[in-house]
């Protein structure tokens, strides 16, 4: 155990020095944004690979926004079920409502007034979960936030999002990637979706970065919350049993059905 706990330092001692994040870089031009054009990459983020624009002017007049359901495009990993690849699509929606919910009011039904961000996953990539088993004993040996993963097996999420003004002009656009480090904060999960499951939330939080204009304050959490129809925004369980176990386990990470207020069904 001890020599394998020595290894794993090891291989987390050459990845923080050659660069621990292997993400591939990203393409523009899958086709579900209505326009590439204006694109350019981000040099100030070192996580992820991120192409965006945005038009001031534009973005500055959408104050009221419409978030529609995220939608599979262009993924084709046969070693996901439809059920796995709908929990990622939830937790993408749960995310990207909290996160824009902070720069705008968010209607909760289609709005002709509101501007509306379309997003579409376009890359889900499987975890290994052999690997993730044997980092998540290892790291059970390694206090701290930072968690060590054996190289290899890591998964990812790529997605595409854009604001569209109520008329339909795109005012901001981003096509995002990542992939989980080698070292960093990404727990390794007995899940196939565990990677792309909670890299839907630094997906939330750099494409509400993206699609805000730059001068948009940001807003308390509104009462009511329009987001609760995708469950909390804290899973407390789900916290407690990754300090309990060194693992990310989705079904209690993410969302999950909330009555809605008044009771009937939902």
């Amino acid at each position: 155990m001890v020599c394998g706990i020595a290894r794993l330092a090891t291989a987390a001692g050459l990845a923080a020095t050659v660069g621990a994040c292997a993400t591939a870089e990203v393409q523009p031009g899958s086709g579900f944004l209505s326009t590439y054009e204006g694109l350019e990459p981000r040099t100030d983020v070192v996580r992820a690979s991120v192409l965006q624009r945005r038009n001031e002017t534009l973005a500055s007049t959408v104050a009221r926004i419409w978030v529609a359901p995220a939608e599979l495009f262009g993924v084709a990993d046969p070693a996901l079920s439809d059920d796995e690849q709908q929990m990622v699509l939830s937790e993408v929606d749960r995310q990207l409502c909290y996160e824009l919910s902070e720069r705008f009011e968010i209607a909760e039904q289609q709005d002709p007034q509101a501007g509306t961000v379309r997003v579409g996953v376009t890359h889900i990539r499987a975890t290994h979960q052999a690997g993730s088993a044997a980092a998540a004993v290892a790291n059970f040996f390694i206090p701290g936030p930072i968690k060590v993963r054996t190289p290899g097996g890591m998964g990812g999420l790529g997605a595409e999002a854009e604001l569209l003004t109520p008329d339909g002009r795109q005012a901001a656009a981003i096509v995002w990637r990542r992939d989980a480090m080698v070292v960093g904060t990404d727990k390794p999960s007995l899940s196939r979706i565990g990677d792309a499951h909670q890299l839907a939330e630094p997906l939330g939080d750099m494409v509400a970065d993206a699609l805000a204009p730059e001068d948009r304050e940001t807003r308390a959490t509104p009462s009511p919350d329009p987001c609760r129809r995708f469950g909390p925004r804290i899973r407390p369980e789900g916290f407690i049993a990754g300090i309990a176990t060194g693992l990310y386990q989705p079904e209690l990470s993410g969302g999950r059905s909330v009555k809605p207020e008044g009771g009937g069904p939902q």
